[in-house]
């Protein structure tokens, strides 16, 4: 299934994130977003609704790596990121970076700092 080109929402854009830096089952991807987000609360419906999703469209795939089962739940599944969801994840991540340049330009936003 081919996903549309559409932006993405700020919650299947927190997923992709989570799942950039590694593996992660659900709840490990619930917490990556509660930890990385001020303003998005995401519940287990709406993160299996987009796991799903992501899954069917090819974005993410079930890994086949495992932690040692004496250290995890035999029952989690754990999800990885794909090349087409990091690429989605940074087109997502171009396009928002393209608003907000055009939001800086109409002064709605301050510029950001030099380090």
């Amino acid at each position: 299934m081919k996903r549309e080109a559409r932006p993405l929402t700020p919650a299947e854009f927190e997923v992709l994130l989570a799942l950039a830096d590694g593996d992660k089952h659900g709840y490990a991807i619930l917490k990556a977003i509660a930890r990385g987000s001020e303003t998005l609360t995401l519940g287990p419906a709406t993160l299996y609704t987009i796991i799903r999703r992501f899954l069917d469209g090819g974005l993410i795939a079930e890994s086949v790596q495992r932690p040692d089962p004496s250290l995890d739940d035999e029952r989690r599944r754990y999800y990885r990121l794909t090349e087409a969801g990091r690429a989605t994840a940074r087109a997502e991540a171009d396009r928002m970076e393209s608003v907000l340049a055009a939001a800086r330009t109409k002064n709605l936003l301050r510029r950001p700092r030099r380090a």
